[in-house]
């Protein structure tokens, strides 16, 4: 069923969200906040190199330590047979995975784990990690991307083979694998274009920030059965892997989540989950483990850093006849960066004709690359946005119009394969023309930039539960994590079906016994996918309130209308009943009203996004202030307004954190300089403008209210918009991430000594 706009009275507006009391009164319980009686306290040792051999691992005197219950180092962890396991847009590759978590013969990053302790208290398990011995051989290491890629490369794994080339490699290399799009024919393409431009970026490796370190609480009883609390972006996840790295069955473990803070993609995996079942089924008790922000830095995924080569060619009126892209991006210590996101979506707010993206995936020492909010679609945006600003430049043309006419729209063909249905993207830049910051003007030494961005978004296995009680209030139960407001998109949406407040409807998130499979909160699925069950198992209580209605009545269900949250007679008498009276009657016509739904949703659509950064640029510091920053996004329908516009302005910050200032910096030994937010320099407020959140709706047709992700886009064009911003300031165009003072200082004087 399809809900139409002008009848709606829930969604679209800007209710109360349902756990925001729990979290801003601080009673909300978070990863850390669980306690159990007899607990023990766990710790990991992590390597101090970047890539080095282990000779040997000797743990007596940690295990005979007072206090100590349990040692475990990569020879007490099983070797799963293989497989991946898809986590949102990221496949997890379990063996990958199980050397990630604990290290057998080789540590291949700063932070990569050799062993853990249990222990009666925090400062005893700090102490035993001090007594363990580890004979290390250091072996060469790299973490530039294009220099792990050379045939003298250190080599990280010798069993690896880049895949999808021809002929196949009889050597091993860092190189992953090689991924491809493409379409028409490039040389007939380039040979048209009356303007060529090619140009190369490079970014470094960024953390996804998350306030709240990885924590976890696992008990694994004498009978088998074993429970974990801990925060993740997926219980069901979470189960899956930890079996998977054990060698359990799914039923031998419940998995309870507990509040997020945050998470961004980076909690779409496994740390300490493993660690802590193994250590508390060898002592017998439960087992606390939690990371301080180091650890966070120095062990848990950062975003890849990459090397990107594009190249444009345009005709003289602004049509873009042909795109060229080599995208070279970190994996870190084991396959699997996000470059084919970034080869499928870095071009894909534009509808070209002849396109050849290739992208590498590539191993370096630094921790495994995980999902970072799109992943790889804000490397790849930051290197083609910025070069159809300077086509736009080159063309003299306005760098909004250069991007509607090469616009994708209905019934245009994505790089990827599909042909796209209702999309926003000439809605998003017609908008941001419109819009007054777009016509404001500009001061000395002050710029503005442009850039599009492209996010598909997916959907996935949903499940939900919804609970009609006695009083007429609705308990709704789903499996998803809420981290931007889900819950209260997901009662909402419930609430309009049902023609009542959404403060009547609870919505709990539960743990993996209490409801069917759910995927992970990521790939901005949750209020399109498991917003989808909760319709669907809305509208099943619904008929299921007609059919109790209609037997209160002795009349056929036909006869019983649905409207107001109520049951109406269509003839005869006219009556009515309210929920609360048909629910108080449900013992005597039948039992318990209960609707379910569990689905595998499909139709999620593409998000499109436009940005707009003024910024001044200090020529004397190179330091770069960001003046007025404004999205503009189609979310198909805002269903809770304020929080659509939060997702907006949150992936603004971030990727205003990403230019500006964010990386990764490593010494001569590929040691970790900046683990902390002293040093690792994210954005605070006074970094940051008010963020104009304009928020557009081309309903997407495979949704009952025409809902679109919204949380990934936004991140994907502040790179290149800042860039540009820069540029039109100052007349240097930067290229490699971040636009730190130091960097945007020596551009600026090497331009000046260019000039004579």
């Amino acid at each position: 069923m399809t809900y139409e706009p002008k009848t709606l009275k829930v969604v679209g507006t800007r209710p109360i969200r349902h756990d925001g009391a729990d979290k801003v009164t601080g009673r909300a319980n978070y990863g850390a906040d669980f306690k159990l009686p007899g607990m023990l306290w766990g710790k990991v040792l992590r390597s101090p190199h970047a890539h080095a051999r282990i000779r040997a691992i000797d743990v007596s005197k940690a295990k005979a330590l007072p206090g100590v219950k349990a040692v475990i180092t990569g020879g007490d962890m099983p070797m799963p047979d293989g497989g991946v396991t898809q986590a949102g847009e990221s496949a997890i590759n379990t063996q990958h995975l199980a050397k990630n978590l604990m290290a057998r013969d080789k540590v291949l990053y700063d932070g990569h784990p050799v062993a853990a302790v249990a222990a009666i208290s925090e400062s005893i398990a700090r102490e035993a990690l001090d007594l363990i011995e580890v004979d290390y051989e250091i072996l060469p290491h790299v973490i530039d991307v294009e220099e792990a890629m050379k045939p003298d490369a250190p080599l990280l794994h010798d069993d690896l083979f880049t895949q999808n080339v021809e002929p196949k490699p009889e050597k091993p290399s860092n190189v992953a694998q090689r991924i491809f799009v493409g379409k028409g024919d490039m040389e007939k393409g380039f040979s048209e274009a009356d303007i060529v431009i090619e140009r190369h970026f490079t970014t470094k490796p960024v953390h996804q920030g998350y306030i709240e370190p990885q924590a976890c609480v696992a008990n694994f009883a004498e009978d088998g059965q074993a429970v974990v609390w801990c925060s993740s972006q997926g219980q069901f996840l979470i189960r899956d892997l930890c079996v998977n790295m054990l060698g359990m069955e799914a039923s031998d473990l419940k998995v309870i989540p507990a509040e997020i803070g945050g998470g961004f993609g980076g909690k779409t995996t496994v740390y300490l989950e493993p660690l802590a079942l193994v250590l508390s089924h060898k002592a017998g008790r439960p087992v606390k483990m939690t990371m301080s922000r180091g650890e966070v830095f120095r062990s848990t995924g950062p975003t890849s850093g990459c090397a990107i080569r594009a190249k444009i060619g345009a005709l003289r009126d602004g049509t873009i006849v042909a795109a060229e892209m080599d995208l070279k991006f970190q994996a870190g210590a084991f396959p699997g960066s996000p470059v084919g996101a970034a080869v499928m979506f870095a071009t894909a707010p534009y509808d070209i004709p002849n396109l050849s993206i290739t992208g590498w995936d590539v191993c370096v020492n630094v921790p495994k690359i995980h999902a970072y909010r799109a992943p790889g679609a804000p490397n790849g945006a930051f290197a083609f946005e910025s070069v159809i600003d300077e086509l736009a430049r080159e063309l003299n043309v306005d760098p909004i119009d250069l991007r509607a006419k090469n616009s994708v729209a209905e019934g245009s063909k994505a790089p990827y394969g599909p042909t796209h249905g209702p999309l926003g993207g000439l809605e998003c830049l017609s908008a941001a023309k419109n819009h007054p910051h777009y016509k404001a003007n500009l001061g000395p030494n002050q710029g503005r930039g442009v850039a599009s961005g492209f996010w598909i978004n997916i959907g996935g296995q949903s499940a939900a539960t919804v609970v009609v009680n006695r009083d007429g209030t609705i308990a709704l139960v789903e499996g998803c994590p809420d981290i931007g407001g889900t819950r209260a998109s997901l009662a909402m949406m419930c609430a309009e079906v049902l023609g009542i407040e959404a403060e009547k409807v609870r919505p709990s998130v539960v743990d993996t016994t209490a409801i069917a499979f759910n995927d992970v909160t990521g790939g901005s699925r949750v209020t399109f996918a498991t917003g989808k069950a909760v319709v669907e198992a809305t509208e099943d209580a619904v008929r299921q309130m007609r059919e109790r209605a209609a037997k209160m009545w002795d009349i056929e269900p036909d006869s019983v209308l649905w409207r107001d949250g109520a049951a109406h007679e269509t003839g005869g008498e006219g009556r009515s009943l309210t929920i609360a009276q048909i629910a108080s009657k449900a013992a005597k016509t039948g039992g318990q009203i209960m609707g379910h739904a569990s689905i595998n949703a499909a139709g999620a659509g593409p998000s499109l996004t436009t940005h707009m950064c003024d910024v001044e640029v200090d020529r004397e510091t190179g330091r770069v202030t960001i003046l007025r920053y404004t999205t503009v996004q189609d979310a198909g329908k805002a269903v809770h307004p304020s929080y659509v516009e939060g997702q907006m302005q949150g992936g603004a910050a971030q990727g205003i954190g990403w230019a500006l200032n964010e990386e990764y910096i490593h010494d001569e030994q590929g040691r970790l300089l900046n683990a902390g937010f002293l040093d690792y320099r994210m954005p605070v407020a006074s970094d940051l403008p008010m963020i104009d959140a304009v928020s557009g709706e081309v309903p997407n047709p495979n949704h009952p209210f025409g809902v679109r992700g919204v949380g990934e886009a936004p991140i994907v064009p502040p790179l290149a918009a800042i860039s540009n911003a820069i540029y039109d300031a100052t007349g240097v165009r930067m290229r490699d991430l971040p636009f730190s003072p130091p960097r945007v200082l020596a551009a600026l004087e090497e331009a000046e000594r260019a000039k004579g």
